[in-house]
Formats: C-alpha cells, sequence, structure tokens
C-alpha cells in the first residue's frame, strides 16, 4: 500500500477526491469531470483505492466510488502540528505588518 502522501501527490488523483467530496461517482461519470480517459481514472481510483482512500461498491455493472475520511482524517492529525506553526508565523506577520503600517500613518 502507498503512502497517502505520495497518492496524494498526484494532480488527477486530488482532483477525483475533489470530486467524490462532493457525491459518490461511478468512474464514468469521473472520467467525463476529470477529461482523463476511463481506463486513466480507472488506473488512478485503483491506487486510491489501495491506498484506502476510496471505497467502491457495485450497483448492477456499474461500479460507485466514494471517499473514505478515516485515512485523511490520519492525515489531518498529523499536519495539525504543522498548521499551528504556520498560523503563529502568520499571526506573528500580521502583527509586524500592522505596526509597520502604525509608524508609517505617525509619520
Amino acid at each position: 500500500m502507498a503512502p497517502a502522501f505520495a497518492v496524494l501527490s498526484e494532480p488527477h488523483r486530488r482532483q477525483i477526491l475533489d470530486l467524490l467530496l462532493e457525491a459518490e461517482r461511478p468512474v464514468g461519470e469521473l472520467a467525463e469531470a476529470t477529461t482523463l480517459s476511463q481506463p486513466a481514472t480507472s488506473k488512478h481510483l485503483r491506487v486510491l483505492r489501495e491506498a484506502g482512500l476510496v471505497d467502491v461498491r457495485t450497483d448492477a455493472q456499474r461500479r460507485i466510488y466514494r471517499v473514505r475520511a478515516e485515512p485523511l482524517q490520519a492525515l489531518d492529525a498529523w499536519l495539525d502540528p504543522y498548521r499551528r506553526l504556520w498560523s503563529s508565523r502568520l499571526d506573528a506577520l500580521e502583527r509586524h505588518l500592522d505596526e509597520t503600517v502604525e509608524k508609517k500613518e505617525q509619520k
């Protein structure tokens, strides 16, 4: 199983996940929305499925895909400390810019 970050580094796979976030979809609909061929879309879906990021169910002869939240929650938890770091640095930048504007206005 490929690590989720490696799987998500491919832009078409992120696009597919974005589409599946809106609603469950069959492979044909995903292929249309991404402008990829159906075989290429199926390959990306296979990689996403093997990484545990999507589930598939059969509906008659169609395969319907949906996002699995659990692996994405694990990624979110891993990113949380970095998000706090970015946030504190952005807050410091905002304070610096506010002080700079105030100094210019006082002149």
